[in-house]
């Protein structure tokens, strides 16, 4: 059993590296286009440290879930540079704005890529290749071989093995369109995955996750970012496996679920030795960071991607939302987030009693 110490030390690193790194993007790209930043802030509920700056304080807040970079001027009234610090965001133009609102997911990306790295240097990828078919199901039959590279599934050109098995894991009974590679020769089949009872899933009929690359060399940038586009479509899939109809609310995880998780890994690793547990531990770093970034883009008031619908309309229309109706919206996403942060809360200690 490992402490339950070392699980809070963990699981608040990688939540306060992720929101820093998310805040951190927001603040220097305001200030690179001339926004005033009134407060960096890392955490929710009371302060318990501020350091005042000369236009920006800096925050920790006692619960350290979340962060904020709040910036001048959001009240709509006007905010002069006289002092060369920088205007009120609403009177930076459009186009600084959006900058500023994409930076937050976009730092998360960057993040995730730095994390990555490390990952891809020491243990690899895993190539794309057909390890084993399975007798009886569909793989079989449209004539693929163990050994038989895959290119492309569905359009989506493939580099590791993982990007194959989440679109696989995730078929709702279509057909797949594979494009993959045999004895040089390029094919393209077009598969009907096979229900399987006993399972609960469609099946391929294949098997790969055998066969590692070796990037102790210049593949380490282009697998770093695969690894990243990996853990971006298995986010935006599962997302829309989730409006599908196929997951509920009780799938969803908040920080004490991200907690629980760390625990298990710690658990499951720590006979490895301490590097093992360390590179697990920047392992799902990378899935928390790149999630934080997609789901910050859903066009949901309060969040960036909320944020950038106004800023849509007004480059469409020309014309600012007022501030108080703005404010409404924003106000009214932020009671349904609060809404949703009770129930996956509820959910995640519910778990425990299971």
């Amino acid at each position: 059993m490992n402490s339950p110490l070392l699980t809070i030390i963990s699981c608040l690193a990688i939540i306060t590296v992720i929101v820093v790194s998310h805040e951190f993007g927001h603040f220097i790209i305001a200030k690179i286009n001339g926004i005033r930043v009134s407060e960096f802030t890392i955490g929710v509920g009371p302060a318990i440290f501020r350091k005042k700056g000369k236009v920006t304080d800096f925050v920790i807040r006692i619960l350290p879930f979340g962060g904020a970079c709040i910036f001048a001027g959001l009240d709509g009234e006007p905010v002069e540079d006289s002092d060369g610090f920088g205007k009120g965001f609403r009177d930076a133009p459009v186009w600084s704005r959006i900058a500023t609102v994409l930076a937050g997911p976009f730092f998360n990306i960057l993040l995730a890529l730095l994390l990555a790295a490390p990952l891809v240097w020491t243990y690899g990828a895993d190539e794309p290749v057909i390890a084993a078919i399975t007798e009886g199901l569909p793989a079989e039959a449209a004539g693929m071989q163990a050994g038989d590279e895959i290119l492309k599934v569905d359009g989506h050109r493939v580099h590791l093995w993982r990007e194959i098995m989440i679109r696989s894991m995730m078929n709702e009974g279509q057909d797949v369109e594979i494009v993959y590679r045999h004895d040089g020769q390029t094919y393209t089949v077009t598969i009907t995955p096979a229900w399987s009872e006993a399972d609960g899933r469609y099946f391929i009929g294949f098997a790969g996750g055998s066969y590692d690359i070796d990037c102790r060399n210049l593949k380490l940038i282009p697998y770093s970012w695969f690894e990243v586009r990996y853990w971006l479509d298995a986010t935006i899939q599962g997302l829309k496996y989730m409006v599908n109809g196929h997951m509920s609310l009780d799938n969803l995880a908040g920080p004490v679920g991200v907690a629980n998780v760390v625990d298990d890994t710690i658990e499951e690793t720590v006979q490895y030795g301490w590097f093992t547990v360390f590179m697990n531990m920047l392992n799902l770093a990378v899935l928390l960071s790149v999630n934080l970034g997609i789901m910050n883009l859903l066009p949901v008031p309060a969040l960036d991607g909320g944020k950038m619908l106004f800023l849509i309309y007004e480059v469409v229309s020309g014309k600012k939302l007022p501030p108080e109706k703005e404010g409404l919206i924003n106000m009214i996403g932020i009671v349904l987030l609060v809404i949703l942060m009770v129930v996956v809360l509820f959910n995640d200690v519910s778990r425990f009693f299971r």
